[in-house]
C-alpha cells in the first residue's frame, strides 16, 4: 500500500502529540507547594479515547466497505459474506468499548 501525503501527515501529527504528552510533565513540573492537582491524565485520557474511537470507526468502515463491494460483485454469496464480516466487526466494537471503559476507569480512579 502506497503511503499518501495525508497518511504521512497523520503519522507525524500523532507522533508529535505523543512526544508532547511525554515531554510535558518535565516541562511543567512544580516544586510541590502548589495546591493545584495535575490534570494531564484527563488530557491524555481524552486523547486516548479519541484515538480509540477513530481507530475502531476506521476499521469497521473498512470492513463494511469491503463487504459491500464483495456483495455488489457477487450477490449470490451475500449470506456468506455477511456472516464472515460480522465477527471482526463485533470484535472491533468490543475492543473499542473495553478500551473506553478502561479510559473512564483511569479518569475515575485517578
Amino acid at each position: 500500500m502506497k503511503k499518501t501525503g495525508f497518511f504521512r501527515c497523520g503519522i507525524i501529527a500523532v507522533f508529535l502529540v505523543v512526544m508532547l504528552l511525554f515531554a510535558s510533565p518535565a516541562a511543567y513540573a512544580q516544586d510541590g507547594t502548589s495546591d493545584h492537582a495535575p490534570v494531564w491524565h484527563y488530557v491524555a485520557a481524552a486523547f486516548g479515547l479519541g484515538i480509540i474511537t477513530f481507530s475502531a470507526a476506521f476499521g469497521i468502515s473498512k470492513a463494511t466497505a469491503a463487504a459491500a463491494e464483495s456483495i455488489a460483485r457477487q450477490p449470490s454469496a451475500a449470506a456468506q459474506i455477511t456472516a464472515t464480516v460480522n465477527l471482526p466487526i463485533f470484535l472491533l466494537e468490543g475492543v473499542a468499548i473495553l478500551a473506553e471503559v478502561f479510559v473512564l476507569l483511569i479518569i475515575v480512579l485517578k
